[in-house]
């Protein structure tokens, strides 16, 4: 949780009576008050439900058949995503609105003259009506074009027709374009029709984009949706609601209507079936801020333990995104790289699935962050990629000091690899450090770090010369979100390894609403000479932020 979030997380708790008298703009308190607070959430949640239980009055009686809220239906949600894009492959991954037979036409030209025809994988009610596909043997640098057709399986009239299109890897050095960004229908603030539903993903559709990066947040498990909420103008956002989203996620059922719940706006739904994704997971995909000792018996919305919990999210995520059905497999590993032609490699990270707990974070040994497979399979990835660009996707940024509350010795407890202690490496600083230092040991060049999860965006250069640590090359880190949740202010810098901020921006209102604009998302172009541009972009595609980075070559190498 970002900490300045807790304001609006203890308000929204309020009984709505109580809600009313609030001033519209979120409260502004110190951060170490914040810090407090955070502690003693779980605790305020329990007194405020009793006082709203016994404040509230009594209800009049219902009509019959209006006791149940009525929910939006999203049990027929349909579509088509594309995944994991290379050279010759593609994943293909379908949700059909009932159980059904499902065939795929692909072709070279949108008139579909010589398209090859496969039989995908029956969706089921069980796997909540989806199936994939990998297609091999694909042209490289093409256009492809997709058709697929459902017919129900249980011979009910009616079929169901989607069409998709993509573009696979280029073979040579040709120009490409792609975005990343995170964080999708969080805070409160989901789709609202009147105020265009999603609607940075018809921006990221005109974009022209290759693919396009997901470093997490894909969905807020932990955070239901209201029917209607005041913004920061005073204005009304009425969100649908699915019965998913009225309530946290804890049963599987749960989980896939959070996945379910972004494909009732029309435009998402263009988006996935036109641009290939590929996509790591962070903390809402679970709960906030989890980490192995998370006291999740202390909100009282649970009543599962974080490792049933962890392991359900893990399922409906693989279910439900452009995945393998290897990667998608619920104990398999999401770290991997992917090649996209010879001028850039991509590794994507987990963040949360083999960290040790949050906690003060300044041990001398034993503070795991990526943990040791991941850190010492990334060395390997990365000392092998002969790619001339190397994007490292992750979920957090690598220095902002992103607190999570006190521990039991009152110690600031840290969600992230930063510490607040701009001195040596300590905890799971230390791994970052042997990473860096590996680096630059291997000389592994043209390294740029790409992510999200702190909901503003901002330009850093970790530059040695201004570092407590100086064992590295200095590299850039990009950051950009929300796509469509709160926004809010920037955190500080850990010196450690010289973060410098070059460029930021982020709301001055904490917890804002995404018509408030601060909204964002990154793009990044390669030109047929390698010269890479990464522009930050607000959710209208207004550039705010340019950098061109020149690639090193070997000859610079033998000359170093």
């Amino acid at each position: 949780m970002n900490p300045f979030d807790l304001p609006r997380h203890l308000a929204e708790r309020l009984p709505s009576r109580l809600q009313a008298q609030l001033p519209q703009r979120p409260l502004q308190l110190p951060i170490q008050l914040l810090h407090g607070l955070e502690t003693v959430c779980g605790k305020l949640q329990q007194r405020l439900r009793w006082l709203e239980e016994r404040s509230t009055p009594a209800r009049a009686p219902q009509p019959a058949g209006t006791a149940e809220p009525t929910w939006v239906d999203d049990s027929r949600v349909c579509g088509l995503q594309i995944g994991e894009v290379g050279q010759h492959q593609a994943l293909i991954w379908v949700r059909s609105p009932w159980p059904a037979r499902l065939t795929l036409q692909w072709s070279g030209g949108a008139d579909f003259d010589a398209a090859q025809e496969l039989a995908m994988p029956d969706s089921l009610a069980a796997g909540d009506c989806i199936s994939r596909l990998l297609l091999q043997d694909l042209p490289p640098g093409r256009l492809i074009h997709l058709r697929l057709q459902a017919r129900r399986s249980d011979g009910g009239a009616g079929d169901w027709r989607h069409e998709g299109r993509f573009r696979t890897a280029p073979a040579d050095s040709a120009a490409l374009r792609f975005a990343w960004s995170a964080d999708v229908c969080g805070q409160g603030w989901g789709i609202n029709p009147e105020r265009g539903g999603l609607p940075v993903f018809q921006t990221l559709r005109r974009r022209g984009l290759d693919f396009f990066v997901h470093c997490g947040d894909s969905i807020y498990a932990d955070h239901p949706l209201a029917p209607e909420l005041v913004d920061e103008a005073g204005r009304p956002w009425r969100n649908l609601v699915t019965r998913a989203k009225s309530r946290v996620a804890q049963s599987l059922e749960d989980f896939r209507g959070n996945y379910r719940y972004n494909w009732l706006d029309a435009g998402y739904a263009a988006f996935c079936a036109e641009v290939p994704q590929l996509v790591t997971w962070d903390d809402h995909e679970v709960v906030n801020n989890w980490s192995p000792g998370l006291a999740l018996a202390a909100d009282p919305r649970y009543t599962v333990g974080l490792g049933t919990l962890a392991a359900t999210a893990r399922r409906a995520f693989g279910e439900h995104m452009p995945l393998t059905p290897e990667r998608a497999a619920p104990d398999a590993p999401l770290y991997r790289s992917l090649r996209y032609g010879p001028q850039l490699e991509l590794f994507m990270l987990d963040m949360h699935s083999h960290r040790g707990p949050n906690d003060h974070n300044l041990q001398t040994e034993g503070a795991d962050f990526l943990g040791p497979a991941q850190l010492a399979w990334l060395q390997r990835a990365l000392a092998g990629s002969d790619a001339l660009w190397k994007v490292v996707v992750a979920g957090m940024p690598l220095g902002l000091n992103v607190p999570d509350g006190l521990d039991a010795q009152g110690r600031i407890r840290w969600q992230g690899v930063a510490n607040g202690d701009d001195g040596a490496p300590l905890g799971r600083e230390r791994e970052l450090a042997a990473l860096l230092s590996f680096i630059k040991r291997e000389r592994i060049h043209n390294i740029v770090w790409l992510c999200g999860d702190v909901h503003y965006t901002a330009a850093h250069f970790y530059d040695p010369e201004q570092a407590a640590f100086k064992d590295f090359l200095p590299f850039w880190e990009f950051v950009s979100g929300p796509l469509h949740a709160g926004s809010y202010g920037p955190l500080s810098a850990d010196g450690t390894f010289g973060l410098q901020t070059l460029f930021s921006r982020a709301s001055p209102l904490r917890g804002a609403s995404p018509a408030a604009g601060y909204q964002f998302f990154g793009e990044v172009e390669i030109d047929t000479q390698g010269r890479m541009v990464v522009t930050l972009l607000d959710g209208d595609a207004q550039p705010l932020f340019r950098q061109e980075l020149l690639p090193r070559r070997d000859d610079a190498d033998a000359a170093a």
